[in-house]
């Protein structure tokens, strides 16, 4: 690379290829911490600062309305404004936490924290909505009836005007900079804005009949947020095992490689999160078996240094593994007659990596079955056998691979 490049270009930091910028702090993987990534925890601070201001004044009203007023429904709402708090502190740290450089402990630096932090406000919202199931059960077994006046209610249609200004903002940032943590509150915020209504609903009910709906609407309250808590939960910890990534970034990342002049094919991309903003993996290319090492070089670090560039750093290749094509025709017909038979066979998603050593007689290809197959092993096993009956005087090897990506 020149040393004219723009600052649109991405920062390759660590092994993955490329130099850092000079501007900016010290940031994961050893390298700088780049404008985008520092604007990006400016945005994450500066919201979560305001969800907490707002979620503490919404609090402190409501638990002094929730009281004076005896409305237990109230009450739940300002718990639930001072766990949404909680919640912003919590996100703050977790930040701040995932910024930090990496270090020999840990090479891919903390991006991970984010998902951490996440599960630990999933924790705070399940318990908080537990706490309220138990509190509201013991209101409906010994009621207490509820005192509204017109400051009330003006305090509960507030909490809702601010809940939904608050969830939409926080949201709409959390989607915007990729953090779990910001898009968990903000719909958590609109959740509770929904629920507020059903409170202002049980207060209208009341002062029309004299009906007191109060501890039941605190319960249904308190089971909405037990939901949305278990499905935050469920969603961290399923970033925290790892999960598929989307076929819209496998689709694009192997578009950016099949653009390559030399590449002839693209197949077992993985991707790993280390972060909302951070995919490190790789892949294998398939390339002319006449190419020579100085190609493949050269081929492997424009791949590693276009991938960066055109995701603006949000996937790293750290690997570029090599399958080479047999030109032969007669390796060529082979090959073919192979494939056809391999995927006549239903949950065979794929045949790659198909190389032949006519001199040693040695046939070897990797095979792609899919997850919905009941034994994967034994259908690979069937096939290997099958392709082996059909060239006797072939070594045939044959290599399960999963269905990874799209």
């Amino acid at each position: 690379m020149s040393n004219d490049e723009t600052n649109d270009e991405p920062d390759l930091i660590g092994t993955m290829g490329a130099r850092g910028r000079e501007e900016g702090e010290k940031g994961p993987q050893g390298g700088v911490l780049t404008l985008k990534q520092t604007a990006r925890e400016g945005k994450i601070v500066r919201t979560s600062v305001l969800g907490i201001i707002a979620n503490v004044l919404l609090a402190a009203f409501k638990a002094a309305v929730g009281v004076l007023s005896h409305s237990v429904a109230i009450t739940m709402d300002a718990v639930n404004n001072l766990s949404d708090a909680l919640s912003s502190v919590i996100t703050i740290v977790g930040t701040k936490l995932a910024a930090k450089p990496a270090d020999r402990k840990h090479p891919m630096g903390y991006g991970r924290v984010e998902y951490i932090s996440a599960t630990i406000i999933a924790v705070i919202v399940l318990y908080a909505g537990v706490t309220s199931v138990i509190d509201s059960v013991q209101k409906i077994l010994a009621p207490e009836t509820p005192d509204y006046t017109p400051v009330v209610l003006l305090v509960v249609v507030a909490g809702i005007v601010a809940k939904v200004l608050l969830g939409l903002h926080v949201r709409s940032v959390g989607h915007d900079v990729k953090s779990e943590s910001l898009v968990a509150s903000g719909t958590d915020a609109l959740s509770d804005a929904i629920l507020s209504v059903a409170t202002l609903g049980a207060a209208i009910v009341y002062l029309a009949t004299g009906v007191s709906l109060e501890a039941w609407v605190g319960a249904v309250i308190s089971v909405f947020i037990v939901r949305a808590g278990a499905q935050m939960l469920a969603q961290t910890l399923g970033e925290i095992l790892g999960e598929r990534v989307t076929p819209e970034v496998a689709q694009q990342v192997k578009d950016i490689v099949l653009s390559d002049p030399d590449v002839l094919g693209v197949y077992d991309l993985v991707l790993h999160s280390y972060g909302p903003e951070r995919l490190v993996g790789s892949l294998h290319v398939e390339v002319k078996d006449t190419l020579g090492a100085a190609d493949i070089d050269r081929m492997t670090r424009r791949i590693e240094y276009e991938v960066a560039k055109q995701t603006k750093g949000y996937v790293l290749m750290a690997a570029v593994g090599i399958y080479a094509r047999n030109s032969s025709p007669q390796v060529t017909q082979v090959r073919n007659d192979v494939a056809r038979r391999v995927m006549a066979h239903d949950g065979v998603k794929q045949l790659h990596g198909f190389h032949v050593d006519l001199d040693q007689r040695v046939m070897t290809f990797d095979v792609v079955i899919t997850f919905d197959v009941p034994d994967r092993k034994a259908l690979c096993q069937h096939i290997a056998d099958e392709v082996r009956g059909a060239y006797p005087d072939y070594q045939v090897f044959v290599t399960l691979d999963s269905d990874v990506s799209d």
